[in-house]
């Protein structure tokens, strides 16, 4: 396994829409391996392929305190079971430092493929909800910084790239 780079927001590839894995295959398998690895690192709790450059429909969570509980969500799709709306706070690992609160359903149907290439159906609650909808929009080239006012959001890229500036200047 190894490390991979996260990109960090206004970084223009993270609007890259994810394509669908054709076929889940070693590689694939390798790649979710070193993104379980990279997200641990990190920490975080969540992190989908377009988070390191790689812009296929590939999505790791896990949301244990001791890294026991990996899931592994690939050309993943959710359908709301439920409109009600829960605000929770969020950060990303693309947004290093930053958090605020974002509204998002609090009960989804999801259905993906897991590492194996097996399809898998289940209905996801509460903070795994949030998780998987946020990892999700990744993979459509959003991110929680675009639920936030045009204020908020350019006051975070304006901080990140100052951020950026002083380490390539280092």
């Amino acid at each position: 396994m190894s490390k991979l780079k996260i990109l960090e927001f206004p970084d223009p590839r993270l609007r890259t829409i994810a394509e669908p894995v054709s076929a889940v295959d070693d590689s694939i398998r390798q790649l979710v391996d070193d993104m379980f690895e990279t997200m641990y690192d990190a920490p975080g709790i969540g992190l989908a392929a377009t988070q390191v450059n790689v812009h296929q429909q590939i999505v790791v969570i896990d949301l244990s305190e001791d890294q026991s509980e990996p899931l592994t969500l690939i050309n993943p799709e959710y359908t709301v079971l439920d409109d009600t709306l829960e605000e929770m706070q969020e950060g990303c690992l693309s947004v290093p430092g930053f958090f605020d609160n974002v509204n998002r359903p609090q009960r989804i149907q999801v259905t993906s493929l897991n590492r194996e290439g097996e399809e898998q159906n289940f209905v996801a609650e509460g903070l795994l909800a949030v998780c998987i909808q946020h990892e999700l929009d990744h993979l459509n080239g959003k991110l929680f910084v675009d639920y936030l006012s045009a204020l908020k959001r350019n006051r975070i890229r304006g901080k990140l790239e100052k951020k950026h500036r002083a380490e390539v200047s280092n």
